[in-house]
């Protein structure tokens, strides 16, 4: 990952990712809301190493635990200069986990997984279905259980998002995924 990248232009790559792809396809019903509301905390770590990443993942899921949910109510944790290989990252992914439980925040905090290189099981890395989970840059997604919660008993057939966002992506193809992001 490019060591330069600066702090803004990661926010503004992931806010424009999270607009045309994720709000803008209606990958996740309820991002809208709470981007609407500038209820999204947007954090850029400058870890380089993994346990750097770790020291941000706790403060970062202490200062959402400790937030007024209407101030802020999930964050996504940026971090450009570490775990760029996805299989590095997925590794990470349980360290996150464990740390929610060590903390203590199981039921209260989750954490959901974005990576530009993001594969599901079984699929070929090129596959259009991964790109439901490809972002700007690795993106821990630290987000309200009750939050999830409020959104799914508004949204009551939650469980068809994920067949939806296939046949969203099959139908756009990756031509149409490059297309989304061909102009600043």
């Amino acid at each position: 990952m490019d060591s330069k990248l600066p702090p803004d232009q990661a926010i503004e790559d992931t806010r424009r990712w999270l607009e045309r792809a994720v709000i803008g396809l209606n990958l996740c019903p309820f991002a809208k809301a709470v981007h609407k509301k500038g209820q999204v905390r947007y954090v850029v770590s400058e870890a380089t190493q993994p346990l750097q990443l770790h020291a941000d993942l706790v403060r970062e899921l202490e200062f959402l635990r400790d937030s007024d949910p209407e101030a802020v109510d999930t964050t996504l944790l940026i971090h450009p200069h570490v775990l760029d290989d996805f299989l590095d990252y997925n590794e990470f992914l349980e360290v996150a986990d464990e740390t929610v439980a060590d903390l203590d925040l199981e039921g209260d905090i989750q954490v959901a997984s974005f990576h530009p290189a993001f594969q599901f099981e079984g699929t070929a890395p090129d596959d259009i279905t991964n790109y439901t989970n490809r972002s700007p840059y690795p993106t821990l997604h630290l987000l309200r259980e009750a939050s999830i919660d409020r959104a799914v008993a508004a949204f009551p057939e939650a469980s068809k998002i994920f067949e939806a966002n296939m046949e969203t992506l099959d139908r756009l193809g990756i031509e149409g995924w490059r297309k989304l992001f061909a102009e600043p």
